[in-house]
């Protein structure tokens, strides 16, 4: 039985247990895709907390694929050093760094999500299709030229990702964005080779993993995120998930970060502790494929039994750390696997050195020398 503190390798990386960090768009600062100290203190702050990988935001790769002016982005080799800064301090904390690649389609060029509204001045949107997203601005149906340009753009973004540092790629094809919005046919009506049939509707996210494959290293695990479903009638289907996770894994992806939703407002979501568990685990055993699985994991012990039932081989977390950075350092204490962890030795006066304090508890030390460990000199 898997454990949610057993370490888990992927390709070339060991990840330290099986808790990570949702890549969580922060809407601010990054002035033309760059990044910022707030990034930096943002990642740092949740490797340290105990986290075995840590996903920068949603990265545009292009500057037309952010969501919000203040959007990072990996577009050109400027970012390059930037997106260095925030890899090593993740590394230096013991986490593996990833990033996710993006492109909004539709969904972008608008204003922070606590203001909403277009983003002024704004930049046009695209999409497979001029459909538009709920009360959005209808955007511009891609030329074929656009549509066969994504994948060296993801391609490229990609190896700038390796240059950074970064040690797992996630192609992000969810959340109503552009590679979601060819995926499902409520937003895709292409008569082209990039639409109609499952065939055509996926064949983008085809060529882009297999583009974004080609420009990693070997040892560099790539995930593919997808929302299994639209939560719609007639459109994206759980089912379709399993046969597109299988057909990209096939191509290299090693694993498929699974969520749902966000690309009709008419979804219906029944919304409750875990509730897209249930689409992960339908795509590993349907697929074969190795998934993390999101989705309101806020408790210690329901993180642990997602795991430990074989329901998903990871666990991504991102409002829980929002709230708590050290979210899975406390985890570790309500679960009893204090020897899984350890507190960074600068904090041990804080929290002491979870491992050391297990072995310290196993052997009947006296408790007045563990407290010497976390207490004031």
């Amino acid at each position: 039985m898997t454990d949610l503190f057993d370490p888990w390798a992927l390709r070339g990386v060991r990840l330290r247990n099986r808790i990570g960090v949702s890549p969580m768009c922060q809407y601010c600062c990054a002035e033309d895709g760059f990044a910022t100290d707030w990034h930096l203190q943002h990642l740092a702050s949740r490797a340290v907390g105990g986290a075995a990988m840590v996903m920068a935001e949603a990265s545009a790769v292009v500057p037309e694929g952010r969501i919000s002016p203040g959007d990072l982005g990996i577009w050109s080799d400027a970012h390059v050093p930037g997106h260095a800064r925030l890899a090593a301090a993740i590394a230096h904390a013991g986490a593996v760094p990833a990033i996710q690649l993006a492109h909004a389609g539709r969904k972008a060029s608008r204003l922070p999500a606590w203001h909403h509204g277009p983003a002024a001045p704004g930049w046009e949107a695209l999409a497979p299709s001029a459909l538009a997203f709920g009360d959005y601005a209808t955007p511009r149906a891609m030329t074929g030229a656009e549509v066969g340009a994504l994948a060296p753009a993801f391609a490229q973004a990609a190896a700038r990702a390796v240059r950074a540092g970064y040690r797992l790629v996630e192609i992000h094809a969810a959340h109503g964005y552009l590679l979601h919005s060819f995926l499902s046919p409520l937003s895709n009506r292409r008569n082209d080779d990039w639409g109609g049939d499952f065939e055509g509707r996926t064949r983008s996210v085809r060529e882009i993993c297999a583009a974004v494959r080609a420009a990693l290293p070997d040892d560099v695990p790539l995930s593919l995120r997808i929302s299994h479903t639209d939560w719609v009638a007639g459109g994206w289907t759980t089912e379709e998930s399993v046969e597109l996770a299988r057909r990209v894994a096939a191509l290299g992806v090693d694993v498929v970060d699974v969520s749902s939703g966000g690309l009709d407002p008419a979804q219906k979501i029944p919304i409750g502790p875990g509730y897209q568990v249930p689409g992960a685990m339908a795509v590993k055993e349907g697929a074969g494929v190795p998934v993390m699985a999101v989705g309101l994991i806020t408790e210690p012990s329901q993180a642990q039994e997602i795991v430990a039932r074989g329901q998903a081989d990871m666990v991504l977390l991102a409002r829980a750390v929002l709230r708590d950075p050290y979210w899975p350092l406390r985890a570790a204490e309500a679960l009893g696997r204090l020897d899984a962890m350890e507190a960074p030795p600068q904090y041990e006066r804080g929290w002491g050195s979870l491992g050391t304090m297990h072995k310290r508890l196993a052997t009947g030390e006296p408790a007045r020398e563990l407290s010497a460990t976390a207490g004031s000199p």
